[in-house]
């Protein structure tokens, strides 16, 4: 039986390779969170400096809680805006890499409008990195014929959904505090953040 390209993407996943995918705002590049050496690869193909946090991509709720520590409040704004372009910090588990994590060990998890995402994710069976499929620093790619231009040789494989809406970048809140915090302002506006949780 032939496999599909989302079962191809998730054997090169499983085997510590890189795959650009799309999601609801640009392509990403997926490794597998808990791999450090899979990590270490996917900076060095973006020329990006260890140390700064790789936001993570869950196929649901429940894949979302078993990469971070879900709040009653966090768990209400997710119902409230997932799928779609909502970034939750949480309190990272215990099997996620050192280096996909920001120095209080946290990381930005959400579940994207994109099936295609979301189904990449399910199928590999863990949250999966969602860093943006360019070189550091360089505009973000909204298809995969971009993505090929500039990563082609040096990724394992391009899953080809279409161009993705393109657009601003995820909103990224934390909750983990007494009082909500936005730590990058996106594509879902903060006083609705705001709203969802009172």
């Amino acid at each position: 039986m032939d496999r599909t390209p989302v079962d191809q993407a998730v054997a090169h996943l499983r085997n510590g390779g890189v795959v650009a995918y799309p999601t609801d705002t640009l392509y990403g590049l997926a490794v597998d969170p808990r791999s450090a050496e899979a990590v270490r690869r996917l900076f060095a193909i973006k020329g990006r400096e260890p140390g700064r946090a790789v936001p993570l991509i869950a196929a649901d709720l429940q894949q979302a809680a078993a990469a971070g520590a879900l709040s009653e409040r966090a768990k209400r704004v997710a119902d409230a805006f997932w799928p779609g372009p909502l970034s939750i910090v949480l309190s990272a588990a215990a099997d996620l890499c050192a280096e996909v994590l920001a120095p209080d060990g946290s990381v930005a998890v959400r579940v994207p409008a994109s099936a295609v995402a979301r189904a990449l994710a399910a199928q590999f069976g863990f949250a999966i990195t969602a860093t943006s499929a360019n070189l550091s620093g360089e505009p973000g790619a909204i298809s995969a014929a971009v993505v090929c231009e500039h990563l082609g040789g040096r990724i394992d494989m391009v899953l080809d959904g279409g161009d993705s809406p393109g657009g601003p970048p995820s909103t990224i809140i934390d909750l983990r505090g007494t009082a909500p915090r936005l730590v990058r302002a996106g594509a879902i506006a903060w006083d609705r953040v705001l709203r969802s949780i009172k």
